[in-house]
């Protein structure tokens, strides 16, 4: 066991250095998430609130000044107390409501003709409860499952690192998108593999089996852009995306190809551990189990589980955009004009296509289960077999 965990420690810290390598290279070596605003964001917490006036544009709209004074929070001038400025406007759909004290805020300094500078009021300070949550998130899991559960947590960490630390610099730096969002995917999967399951048989068929599936719903979304036309362009962030570099703009399609197969990712790479746990168990307790009726054995269970990951996936698309579609129904009573927008075709093309991912990953990883869970010995290979563990320990 104590070599297990220094294998996975050796895993974690490759892992580590190869990010560290590649947000070095896709980013040129500079920061990309240090921000390029014109003026000066920090955070901080209202002490007060000093006056309100208000203005009547027209008959019904209205303009709303709130000035209060907030103690800053972050930054060079942390610490210190400024007058801050809330604009309010009823015209506007969102309008913010009116600060509170003690509201932790983010304020905007920007400067006046004379230049001094003055500070509005930007958004209110969300990150701490995501943050919370998060801990609380992490904390159960390891509660529950243990040293399984801190693999799993490490593994969600160094996943969201590889995506905001290389995937999207490498977009934003005119890097080609279709290999770095594969890349991404190869490392996702064999990084969690390895730190969750151990580096054996069942992680080589599961990383064969995902990869497969991956490749299955990439393949498929490329062939189908031939017949559906996709521009990229879905909503209002795709086109300020679009125009955020006009003399080299984004390959927006090669953002639609990085989409279908990082979100159907994590389904693909479920279900191909699940079968490859699953027949590496049914291996071991009945060694004497043909090499035909193992993979059947595998066909039957994925068959049991196509049904309610499947639904997974659809209805996690359907319900990240249940808005857009309530919105795009009640303004175009036509069905088929509403199924023809490109934002709703390219929700069905990436249900469809990781579903269908998904699919082929059963017979794909059952296949190859078969294959090398035999490999030399037919009859008992956890006997011969020293790097694997016994039917008994479960997975490494």
């Amino acid at each position: 066991m104590k070599k297990d965990s220094v294998k996975q420690i050796i895993i974690l810290v490759i892992s580590l250095a190869l990010i560290f390598a590649g947000y070095n290279y896709t980013s040129g070596g500079s920061s990309v998430f240090k921000g390029n605003s014109a003026g000066d964001t920090v955070k901080a917490r209202v002490i007060r609130i000093t006056d309100e006036k208000k203005t009547n544009i027209t008959g019904e709209a209205e303009y709303t000044e709130i000035f209060f004074t907030a103690q800053v929070l972050s930054g060079d001038m942390r610490g210190k107390t400024v007058d801050v400025i809330q604009e309010r406007d009823s015209t506007y759909a969102f309008s913010p409501r009116k600060v509170e004290q003690n509201d932790k805020i983010l304020i905007e300094g920007t400067k006046d003709g004379g230049g001094n500078t003055v500070y509005y009021f930007g958004d209110y300070y969300r990150v701490a409860p995501l943050i919370t949550l998060g801990l609380i998130f992490c904390a159960l899991v390891i509660i529950f499952s243990k040293a399984q559960g801190f693999k799993t947590v490490v593994s969600l960490g160094v996943t969201c690192l590889a995506v905001f630390c290389v995937l999207i610099p490498a977009v934003l730096s005119d890097k080609n998108i279709y290999i770095w969002s594969i890349l991404i995917c190869v490392f996702i999967t064999a990084v969690t593999l390895s730190l969750v399951s151990g580096f054996n048989k069942k992680t080589v068929c599961a990383l064969s089996g995902c990869m497969s599936g991956v490749a299955c719903a990439g393949l498929i979304t490329v062939c189908m852009d031939k017949f559906l036309s996709m521009t990229g362009l879905l909503e209002e962030e795709s086109i300020y995306l679009y125009r955020l570099y006009p003399d080299n703009p984004i390959d927006m399609k090669a953002i639609l190809f990085a989409m279908i197969i990082v979100g159907a990712l994590g389904a693909v790479m479920d279900v191909a551990m699940s079968i490859s746990s699953s027949l590496w168990e049914l291996k071991q307790k009945s060694p004497s189990i043909s090499h035909g009726e193992l993979m059947r054995s595998g066909f039957r269970i994925g068959g049991d589980m196509m049904g309610t990951m499947a639904n997974t996936l659809v209805l996690a698309y359907i319900g990240s955009n249940l808005t857009c579609v309530l919105l795009l129904i009640s303004y175009n009573a036509n069905i088929q004009q509403v199924v023809n927008r490109e934002i709703i075709v390219f929700e069905i093309l990436q249900a469809l296509a990781g579903s269908l991912g998904m699919l082929l990953t059963l017979p794909l990883t059952s296949f190859i289960c078969a294959m090398i869970y035999y490999g030399k010995d037919k009859v008992n290979s956890h006997a011969t077999d020293k790097n694997e563990p016994p039917a008994s320990q479960g997975e490494e």
